[in-house]
């Protein structure tokens, strides 16, 4: 019965996610007819005949509840309109950016699953000799590579193979040799993110006493090495198609530092240009392809780990926690002495005569294109970036508290369908409904980070309420309110404040990521999103310009990637 009530609460926060994409035209408070005419015929201003004319021409509804149910059932059907900017057909102009889109995803899998294999086929081919921990400095290096800003890895690639050693193309789309640098840019953080998540799991199959009974019955390390790598595949295989999303959703920024004209890059564009039925149709193709791979995960997660186990007699798994690093402290100390060295420094003066200068005793990371001082306008847009990220981490705590302590069953429901969404998707959405601006780049950071605060949360009060002295303390009459606020609340409260404070770099760069895209703040402003937008065509000539941003970006994804989230 629980379990049917998690799939009818899942399908309705995903029939939810699709009227919320077919309402956008309405959402903007304003007549779809008018939208369109301004787009199509910026000239003939708000003209109530030819508003009229063109309602009939492109058949829109008049009022938004005929409209969702029309675009639904449209869709339904594999019509999605017209575009309003060309006057095609909506599949046309989609279907090659998502084909390119989905190209580029499934290279940069490929790359992750090298990738992971690489770092893990000789730790684990070591550790069934001796059942021995893996090495720290293993833990740190996927870390340190999950951690790496797919932007910045796209910005290096074509600085250095494109520009410098001329090895590969710099943008375009067309051939192989276009793939190469966009796929190792997604692929490599994939690949360190996978790798984070199925380390655990080889170090506690090698942790069980089958391992130890295979052992002393002389079966040799390739069959224990076999055995490891069917439990790592049958773990890693569904979360491999979880990251899949994560790169779909990542991909438009490393699609813009290509000019790919990818799903992505579609998307943003029809943001900026007001066409909502191609955008409508990107926001679907997004929504249905995380769902698609939520429900693959939970499939290949029951066909492929079920064979696995009844492989090996297993034992209490025992949890590896990762390993400690001094990346994050190191880096946010980095980041700090340059917010402190840049707060003396005025870094919103404008001085055309010193536009461009490379770093100097006077400037020491150089100024920008109209003369900025670089070390002054990071610190500014660091304090700036982070600030908000500390803002919305509150404001996501404080959900996450709430849903929490109102929850009481951990099984899987609305918020797990959220959580397939991408970051990006949730960028798009509100830049549509509010307009480009920093103000909508923080909501839909907001809309995206109180979800794993919500799912750890929820783990932890169900933990609590089932404690024994909880369930003493219902027993003896202590009604529900008292109950949560004086034992489930205290139990979750610092558990849940640590996690949150550990995700405020990560929260910093979903704010930055925005902006780059350009749906966040603009160019002209100490943002460090923005900056490193406004730097990308001084990348070959004058790159500290790019640089001076963009190394505090890496800064706090180290410190993302690397920092230990508190689980207790």
């Amino acid at each position: 019965m629980r379990a049917a009530g998690s799939v009818v609460t899942a399908a309705v926060a995903a029939i939810g996610l699709l009227v919320l994409v077919a309402a956008l035209p309405w959402l903007r408070d304003e007549d779809p007819a008018q939208a369109a005419l301004r787009v199509r015929f910026h000239a003939r201003g708000d003209d109530p005949e030819a508003v009229e004319a063109l309602r009939r021409q492109l058949d829109l509804p008049a009022d938004p509840w005929s409209g969702v149910w029309r675009w639904l059932s449209s869709a339904v059907g594999g019509d999605f309109g017209e575009s309003w900017s060309s006057g095609r057909p909506v599949t046309e102009i989609v279907g090659p950016a998502l084909l390119r889109s989905a190209t580029l995803s499934g290279s940069a899998l490929v790359v992750a699953v090298l990738v992971v294999t690489t770092l893990l086929a000789y730790p684990v081919w070591r550790a069934t000799a001796d059942s021995g921990p893996f090495s720290a400095r293993l833990g740190a290096l996927c870390g340190t590579l999950a951690a790496l800003p797919e932007v910045i890895l796209a910005i290096t690639g074509v600085a250095v193979f494109a520009v410098g050693w001329q090895l590969l193309p710099a943008i375009g789309w067309g051939s192989p040799h276009h793939l190469v640098l966009p796929a190792l840019a997604l692929g490599i953080p994939a690949g360190g993110l996978l790798a984070r998540i199925v380390t655990a799991t080889a170090e506690q199959a090698l942790a069980e006493p089958w391992v130890t009974t295979w052992r002393a019955n002389h079966i040799g390390r390739p069959a224990i090495t076999g055995a490891v790598a069917r439990r790592v595949v049958a773990v890693g295989a569904p979360q491999a198609v979880v990251v899949a999303v994560t790169v779909f959703g990542s991909s438009v920024a490393v699609e813009k530092v290509f000019a790919i004209r990818g799903a992505g890059t579609l998307a943003v564009n029809s943001v900026l240009s007001q066409d909502l039925p191609v955008l409508q149709t990107c926001l679907a193709a997004f929504i249905g392809a995380g769902l698609a791979c939520a429900a693959g995960a939970a499939m290949l997660h029951g066909i492929l780990l079920r064979p696995a186990l009844s492989a090996e007699a297993t034992g209490t798994a025992v949890t590896a926690a990762p390993p400690s690093t001094a990346i994050a402290p190191v880096t946010l100390a980095a980041v700090a002495m340059v917010v402190i060295a840049g707060l003396f420094r005025d870094g919103d003066s404008t001085d055309l005569d010193l536009r461009l200068q490379a770093p100097s005793l006077r400037h020491p990371l150089g100024t920008d294109a109209v003369g900025h001082d670089l070390l002054g306008r990071v610190s500014a847009g660091t304090v700036r970036t982070v600030g908000l990220a500390l803002i919305i981490t509150f404001a996501a705590l404080l959900v996450a508290l709430a849903i929490g302590l109102l929850v009481r069953s951990a099984r899987a429901g609305a918020v797990d369908v959220f959580n397939t969404v991408p970051s990006t998707v949730a960028g798009i959405i509100l830049a549509a409904i509010l307009g480009q601006s920093l103000f909508s780049a923080c909501i839909a950071v907001l809309a995206v980070a109180w979800i794993p605060l919500a799912v750890h949360a929820r783990t932890l009060a169900v933990t609590a309420r089932a404690a024994g002295y909880v369930e003493a303390a219902a027993l003896a009459g202590v009604g529900p309110v008292a109950v949560t606020v004086t034992h489930v609340l205290p139990a979750i409260a610092g558990p849940l404040l640590r996690h949150a404070l550990v995700r405020v770099p990560a929260t910093a760069l979903g704010i930055a990521g925005l902006s780059f895209i350009g749906l966040g703040a603009d160019v002209d402003n100490a943002e460090l999103g923005a900056m490193l937008t406004g730097g990308l065509d001084y990348l070959t000539t004058e790159p500290w310009v790019v640089a001076a941003p963009g190394g505090v970006i890496v800064a706090l994804g180290l410190a993302a990637g690397t920092v230990r989230v508190a689980t207790r």
